[in-house]
């Protein structure tokens, strides 16, 4: 109970400052600690509901102009989302462990060679575009256990010109459609351990607040880097639990 605890004060830390749902970093720590993937995906996801939810309105204040964006990408991801009880349930530890391998060397080259603030407008993008870049990113997201700004975030950055900072406080937005979905999948195919969860979940809150308000302290082009170090150390570590 006390490791899962530290992991939740930990993880909350990560989502608020990074602006992710906690995956990236919860899901390694579970597989280390003995828990198998599927264990480790539903406790992440469940904790991604209190973590996003808190995230987003401590958010609200300065990330206002992504919302509108957000919502239909939000429930593109909550759609999207749905059907990952189906892809956990079918798919094995294995294959979700690759996919999320995967999914970070993509996350950690396209932040690389993206400039942290842009010079230019934001590309205007129609909605079904919008909705169906959430759906996507909801299903292979609460499939893996974790809350999508991984896979979202490089493509608000890269193709739809969003600064680093606005596109992070979206993705933890969006995370809330994503998260909620995906434990009511998980939940209804008798994949989610709540007790777990929930320990996770509330001690999470108390990293949220603290991480958030160090990003907001943080110079764009820093935030950059620890974002890009972030994602390198989760690589390492779960090529090591894999491999």
């Amino acid at each position: 109970m006390y490791d899962l605890a530290a992991f939740g004060i930990i993880t909350g830390f990560i989502s608020g400052f990074f602006g992710v749902g906690g995956g990236l970093i919860l899901v390694p720590m579970l597989l280390v600690s003995g828990f198998i993937m599927k264990e480790a995906v539903a406790i992440s996801i469940m904790q991604m509901v209190f973590s996003s939810i808190y995230g987003s309105f401590l958010n609200s204040k300065k990330a206002t102009g992504v919302l509108k964006d957000g919502i239909i990408i939000g429930i593109g991801g909550f759609v999207g989302g749905l059907q990952s009880g189906y892809i956990v349930t079918n798919v094995s530890n294995e294959i979700l462990q690759y996919v999320f391998i995967v999914i970070l060397v993509y996350s950690i080259i396209k932040i690389f060679i993206t400039p942290a603030e842009h010079d230019c407008d934001q590309k205007s993008k129609s909605k079904v575009t919008l909705f169906i870049i959430g759906f996507f990113t909801g299903l292979v997201a609460m499939s893996i256990g974790v809350g999508g700004s991984v896979i979202l975030t490089p493509i608000l950055v890269g193709f739809l010109k969003y600064d680093l900072k606005a596109a992070t406080a979206l993705g933890l937005f969006f995370v809330i459609f994503s998260s909620i979905a995906g434990f009511t999948s998980l939940s209804l195919s008798g994949h989610m351990l709540f007790t777990q969860g929930a320990i996770v979940g509330v001690c999470s809150l108390i990293g949220v607040y603290f991480g958030i308000m160090l990003k907001n302290k943080v110079h764009s082009n820093s935030y950059k880097k620890y974002i890009l170090l972030l994602n390198t150390l989760i690589l390492i570590t779960m090529l090591y639990k894999t491999f």
